[in-house]
């Protein structure tokens, strides 16, 4: 059996609107491409033959891979805890100041959005945490220590 993802309502909504635009919009646009290259005769040294066969298997991959992560969603409805969990919104303040992080799925990671995954060194620390305790954890950049502020 298959790895649980557990996303959150949204996570699971961006890879269904992706998947849904792979399948309907972005295979007929590669289709028209392979048509145009073929309809130019000789494919041996095609390079646009090559190039639209190699996006749709890129494609097609994709396809499955979120066929499967879609398949394997659990919906985390978090609701209001005390403890950090999968979908929690947590506050934090360190010596550099304050940031707000959201706990998901690696598949719904995103840094640059505070989006970490339950098994980075920080979202691994956080787990089952609960408002004031301090944590600490290993970075590339040395030992990091928050303080949890509040969790949402």
């Amino acid at each position: 059996m298959a790895a649980k993802r557990y996303l959150t309502p949204e996570g699971l909504e961006k890879f269904k609107k992706e998947l849904d635009y792979l399948k309907n919009t972005k295979r007929k646009e590669i289709s028209e491409k392979i048509k145009y290259a073929v309809s130019q005769g000789d494919l041996s040294e095609n390079a646009g033959y090559d190039s639209a066969k190699e996006e749709q298997a890129f494609v097609e991959g994709r396809i499955r891979e979120l066929k499967a992560i879609i398949s394997q969603a659990e919906v985390i409805n978090k609701g209001k805890g005390e403890r950090v969990q999968i979908g929690s919104f947590v506050s934090l303040k360190s010596k550099e100041g304050k940031e707000v992080f959201q706990i998901v799925d690696p598949k719904e990671a995103d840094v640059l959005n505070k989006k970490i995954s339950f098994q980075s060194p920080l979202g691994k620390a956080l787990l089952n945490k609960k408002k004031g305790d301090i944590i600490k954890f290993d970075t590339p950049d040395g030992r990091k220590e928050y303080k949890i502020e509040k969790i949402n």
